[in-house]
């Protein structure tokens, strides 16, 4: 059983260096520290054990509730690194765009293309399936990471075990597609997965390597890695807790390794990394016109709907969501064990938010959600503030 812990021509041009927090004001419409304290310690009541999160540009604001770890009662560090999951796949999307602007590969190549015969069996077809269906999640292909752990016992069985991505995609072909190749939309780790191979076999490095060299190095992000088999978080940073059943103890989740996650989740950052990450994504200095519209042309995600993001919508690696005060901000969150990352930017790519959760209860869908309504409000307010 699995045991989930649930870019051609580019500009390089990074944020003003400086640290987090150092700045403490107001920022846009009344928007400053007392409100982002509010909507922090208005996540920290839903019941998680600790919340960080940063707001960017033009100042900086920082706020933290709860704890950082439950038996030495240590605040929440400000510089905080953390597993952001699914936040990954708009890194691992925009090497596969820098690729495709620099003409080494299509998005309208198949997967066959670059990878024959991997995606085969059960009515799987890589020969039907595209980089672009892949990034979109129009695939139809089958989440491999569909079954979370469901106790502590389990969870501890699995949690150093090191995974290839050729075994990720073969637990997923083991399942027919959901749907034919463009005839839908489902959230599928296995897109990514694939995408990262492709990564591969285009330049002869891994997926982790070229998100280094093309993004995190060009952008100054020093605090943001892909730690492959190396389960630790590294310092400083949160203990990660995960509640395996509605009534059951939280389990210290903090060491494991992300091999499960690969290209589709499995890296580290900070609030302030993420931040600008996002803005310089958004802000065109990562991707050429070119693949920045096509990252951004978007198809109904019924699926996050159903999830709690009404009118959401699906890019290559971005999600587009609607602000309560009219217009949307470009996003793309993610979910591990013991950690939630919920990161926002808005359409200029000019303000970010990036908030941090450590801890879970998957076992308890409405925690979950009450959980959720928080993170998206505190974002939604600190954006419609801008």
């Amino acid at each position: 059983m699995l045991v989930a812990a649930t870019v051609t021509a580019a500009v390089w041009a990074a944020d003003p260096p400086g640290p987090l927090g150092a700045r403490h004001g107001r920022t846009g419409h009344g928007y400053g520290q007392a409100q982002l304290q509010r909507d922090v310690d208005a996540v920290h009541a839903t019941g998680v054990v600790g919340v960080l999160a940063a707001v960017g540009s033009p100042e900086r604001l920082l706020a933290r509730g709860g704890v950082a770890d439950l038996t030495t009662r240590r605040p929440v560090p400000p510089d905080a690194r953390f597993r952001i999951g699914s936040a990954t796949k708009t890194f691992t999307a925009g090497v596969v765009l820098q690729l495709a602007g620099e003409g080494r590969l299509s998005l309208d190549d198949t997967v066959d293309r670059w990878l024959p015969g991997v995606v085969h069996g059960h009515g799987n077809d890589g020969r039907k399936v595209t980089v672009r269906q892949l990034l979109q999640h129009t695939s139809g292909l089958y989440n491999y990471l569909a079954r979370p752990a469901v106790n502590p016992r389990q969870w501890e069985k699995e949690r150093l075990r090191t995974w290839r991505p050729e075994q990720l995609i073969a637990l997923a072909m083991r399942h027919r597609p959901l749907f034919a190749a463009g005839k839908g939309w489902s959230y599928s780790n296995t897109n990514y997965v694939l995408a990262g191979m492709i990564i591969h076999r285009v330049t002869g490095h891994t997926w982790q390597e070229e998100v280094r060299r093309r993004i995190l190095v060009p952008l100054g992000l020093t605090r943001t890695s892909a730690p492959g088999t190396d389960p630790h978080v590294p310092e400083p940073h949160a203990r990660a807790y995960q509640r395996f059943a509605p009534d059951g103890p939280l389990t210290d989740v903090t060491v494991q390794n992300q091999t499960l996650g690969d290209a589709a989740g499995a890296m580290i950052s900070t609030t302030d990394d993420l931040g600008r990450f996002f803005r310089a994504l958004v802000g065109g200095r990562l991707l050429a016109p070119a693949q920045l519209a096509e990252m951004q042309r978007t198809v109904p995600a019924e699926e996050l709907r159903m999830m709690g993001s009404p009118g959401a919508r699906y890019g290559l690696g971005l999600v587009y969501r609607p602000l309560s005060c009219g217009g949307g901000y470009w996003s793309h969150g993610g979910d591990d064990s013991g950690y939630r990352t919920r990161p926002g930017v808005t359409a200029d790519g000019r303000r970010s938010v990036v908030v941090s959760a450590t801890s879970r209860s998957p076992g308890d869908l409405e925690a979950e959600q009450r959980t959720g309504r928080a993170l998206d409000t505190l974002v939604d307010h600190a954006l419609c503030a801008g």
